[in-house]
């Protein structure tokens, strides 16, 4: 690290360094810089292909980094204020999986909501831990789960003493933020280690305003990701620790599952998206708040619509609210979220994050422009003025409190039978069932199936949603344990 600072790029630098030697490759990748692939190379253009190369003494190795990736994770985690940084190339889903298998395994118990990515509980699948779930609190008019009461974390903590972890969202997907700061607290006082899942809340560590970071809270681990809002490329992102977990422990349970062949492309869009975040975070970030202030304040105005902010916050289940995210409420003027989605889409040439039952997202950033607000707001002034219907009998939440009976690894890996949707009522499901974006399940292995999960399946269905999860491509039958 010596003579390196926030303005450095070591790997870019690296890679930079690499182009100018002019080498003859006789390594993979087999596009050999892209003269073995012309359309290709023709599509992303050939320096993006000669970047895109294989580890080597002069690039490092992700795997056991010892110069210039070495270099570039501790400049990552002297920006976000953590011990150790770790590059991940398998997305924000191998950070959130790399975390809980190194807090927790076979048989150990982890406190954490419902609503979390189906990555998280993937990872209790896969390594047989026990989940313990907090339900987050839900705002009635909206429909959506909201963070995790603090008092609720502390029952469950209370209960089990005996677990080794308490997870948290910070934020969730609609930007709701839950008291970290005192959940971390009193999980060390009961010796448990915290792990947050900050997919949406990179911005956090570089703004002025917004609510506090999972490593100035004092977690142990948070996974980050970079692309959605720090502007590294998709799949880029890093997991933090805050230096509890030993460093060499840490990096073997991430290679248990990360790719030997990392992109170079992914790793050095890292690299600088630090960069300049570190050097300029501060003003990215305070524009793309103005830009989303400035976008609720119009779809508010519009009526009908309710962008939603800070005056959710109760100090309980919404302990602070991220003001980029630009949720909006749309059940009101009688359509779903997806509905609205869609017709942005199909008749407006708008593409947002997703939407849901009753609510969209839409992502604001720096790379927005004043004219894209006014086309989003005037799209959907015009979806309101022509699309409205009368809003009775539309499914009104999005969360369904679940009925966990056995652990997610027995239910996903036990005898099951594969049965007709509508005969698995009372059933134990061996699948998961979810609605991508967000990807926070409806149904998880091992959860009771009620006839009010299947009544939203097929609402969500009928509205358009992607459903995802279930080996049934048409999600037509489920398959559920063996009695």
């Amino acid at each position: 690290m010596k003579g390196l600072s926030q303005s450095s790029a070591p790997i870019y630098e690296a890679l930079k360094k690499y182009r100018s030697d002019r080498v003859v490759p006789f390594d993979v990748p087999g596009h050999k810089g892209g003269k073995g692939t012309p359309e290709l190379t023709e599509f992303l253009g050939k320096d993006c292909l000669k970047a895109d190369v294989n580890s080597m003494k002069p690039l490092d190795n992700l795997s056991h980094p010892v110069s210039v990736i070495k270099d570039a994770e501790q400049l990552a985690a002297d920006a976000f204020g953590a011990v150790h940084a770790f590059f991940m190339v398998g997305g924000t889903t191998s950070a959130v999986q790399a975390m809980i298998f190194a807090a927790v395994g076979e048989g150990d118990k982890i406190i954490m909501p419902r609503n979390v990515h189906r990555s998280a509980i993937n990872a209790l699948v896969i390594n047989g831990a026990i989940p313990v779930y907090v339900n987050p609190g839900s705002d009635k008019r909206l429909g959506i789960p909201l963070g995790m009461s603090p008092d609720d974390v502390e029952t469950a903590i209370e209960q089990n003493r005996d677990a080794k972890a308490v997870f948290v969202n910070n934020p969730t997907y609609y930007g709701i933020c839950s008291d970290i700061a005192r959940i971390t607290k009193m999980a060390h006082d009961a010796g448990m280690l915290v792990l947050a899942d900050e997919a949406h809340g990179t911005h956090f560590y570089f703004g002025r305003g917004f609510p506090v970071p999972a490593m100035a809270a004092g977690a142990d681990l948070a996974a980050i990701s970079m692309h959605k809002t720090g502007g590294s490329l998709t799949q880029s992102s890093m997991l933090l620790s805050g230096g509890k977990l030993d460093a060499g422990y840490l990096r073997q349970v991430i290679n248990l599952t990360q790719t030997t062949s990392a992109s170079y492309l992914l790793l050095s869009s890292l690299d600088l998206a630090r960069k300049n975040l570190a050097l300029n975070g501060e003003d990215i970030f305070r524009r793309t708040a103005s830009l989303a202030e400035y976008a609720r304040e119009e779809i508010n105005a519009l009526g009908g619509y309710y962008a939603f902010s800070r005056e959710l916050i109760n100090g309980s289940t919404v302990y602070d609210f991220d003001v980029t995210k630009l949720s909006v409420h749309t059940r009101d003027i009688g359509l779903a979220g997806i509905e609205v989605y869609d017709l942005l889409r199909d008749e407006y040439g708008i593409q947002i994050e997703f939407g849901d039952i009753g609510n969209i997202l839409a992502i604001i950033s720096a790379g927005d422009r004043n004219l894209d607000i006014e086309r989003l707001v005037g799209a959907l002034s015009e979806i309101k003025r022509l699309y409205t219907r009368d809003k009775s009998g539309m499914f009104d939440h999005e969360y369904i409190d679940p009925t966990v009976v056995m652990p997610p690894k027995a239910a996903f890996y036990g005898k099951k039978a594969m049965l007709p949707i509508d005969e698995t009522v009372g059933r134990i499901c061996g699948e998961f069932v979810m609605c991508y974006p967000p990807g926070i399940p409806i149904l998880a292995p091992g959860e009771m199936i009620t006839q009010e999960t299947l009544d939203y399946i097929k609402y969500a269905k009928a509205k358009g949603c992607l459903m995802t999860g279930p080996q049934d491509m048409e999600i037509e039958r489920l398959n559920v344990v063996e009695e």
